[in-house]
């Protein structure tokens, strides 16, 4: 037996067709019941219960209890990260389904992955961000600029140095195939994207929505 990680028990958690589309639905960031979870994997209620056990079991998903309910969520950045670079395989190399048509095109141009901005709109923030220098890359290492905390105060994104989680992570884009920001920036941009209602959360999907003024306020702040 091989030491090190157990690549093949976290590959057949998600290589489960119900379980990948559970999953998937978990990508926009929201936690949902176990009913909702059946639903978006076509399977019954008991089915998508031991599913679930399964997932929980195998570190990918976390439980929150809330009067009767309880929902599930991603266990974190992490995981999320996995799928997205497992979609973008999927998108490359494998079979490709039915497609919803507009909807499909709306998930490109900007969409939520876990808790950040993807898509084309999220590409370009990142690569205008590391020419304004803003942003420091090398390789698929980020990090913030000496005058980025004081530039993206005047903004209103506080940034919290001391945070656990990374505050700059490359996240690898399925629909672009290059990466777009993650980590508690990514995170806290997609927050004043909604809270200053640039663009909507589609409620049908993870699309992010922009209104055509959203749109070049966008583009003026993170773009120009």
């Amino acid at each position: 037996m091989r030491e090190g990680p157990d690549i093949a028990r976290i590959a057949s958690l998600v290589g489960d067709p119900a379980r990948a589309n559970m999953l998937n639905a978990l990508m926009g960031g929201t936690a949902l019941t176990a009913s909702e979870l059946a639903l978006e994997a076509g399977v019954s209620l008991p089915t998508a219960s031991s599913h679930l056990s399964k997932l929980m079991d195998g570190g990918l998903l976390t439980l929150a209890s809330q009067g009767r309910h309880r929902y599930y969520g991603l266990a974190g950045p992490q995981v999320a990260g996995m799928l997205e670079a497992i979609i973008g395989v999927a998108e490359a190399v494998g079979p490709k389904r039915v497609r919803p048509g507009p909807r499909d095109a709306a998930m490109r141009v900007a969409r939520v992955c876990y808790d950040h901005l993807a898509g084309e709109q999220a590409v370009a923030m990142l690569d205008r961000l590391v020419d304004r220098k803003l942003l420091l890359r090398q390789e698929n290492e980020i990090r913030l600029s000496p005058s980025a905390i004081s530039h993206f105060a005047a903004l209103g994104i506080e940034i919290d140095s001391k945070a656990k989680r990374p505050i700059c992570r490359a996240c690898l884009d399925w629909s672009v195939r290059r990466s777009h920001l993650a980590g508690a920036l990514g995170a806290a941009i997609l927050d004043k994207v909604i809270v200053e209602k640039w663009a909507r959360r589609d409620k049908d999907s993870r699309a992010v929505v922009f209104s055509p003024k959203g749109k070049q306020e966008f583009e003026r702040v993170f773009l120009a």
